[in-house]
């Protein structure tokens, strides 16, 4: 059974940073992407960051610049390094595993999720 327990989330003040790692069970998911998504109150929830089975990473227009999504094969594990964060980014971040290793579908599996706030 493949289960993904993410962590890392916290309160931060605008501009500090944070680093979620999704920790990945149940599988090997080298071979899998994998990505991140985030939803926040009233809002749908949204691709943050996907890296495919060949490392190659896509970014939401508004995280460009200051999120990186990283992934460590030998250990199962998706991170996602947040850096100069703004009010903006506060939402449930959940991590995801695509059914295959392009991220151009629907997650097939997905955590629980991990809640960043960013006060102002």
């Amino acid at each position: 059974q493949v289960q993904l327990v993410e962590s890392g989330g916290g309160l931060v003040q605008a501009g500090g940073s944070l680093r979620l790692s999704c920790a990945a069970s149940g599988g090997m998911f080298a071979i899998n992407a994998m990505g991140w998504y985030r939803q926040a109150p009233g809002k749908e929830r949204e691709l943050v960051a996907a890296v495919n089975s060949n490392q190659k990473m896509r970014y939401a227009e508004s995280v460009k610049g200051r999120f990186t999504i990283s992934r460590d094969n030998a250990n199962n594990t998706l991170y996602l390094q947040m850096n100069s964060l703004e009010p903006e980014d506060t939402a449930m971040y959940y991590c995801a595993v695509y059914p295959t290793g392009s991220y151009h579908y629907t997650p097939a599996y997905w955590g629980q999720g991990t809640q960043v706030t960013v006060s102002s």
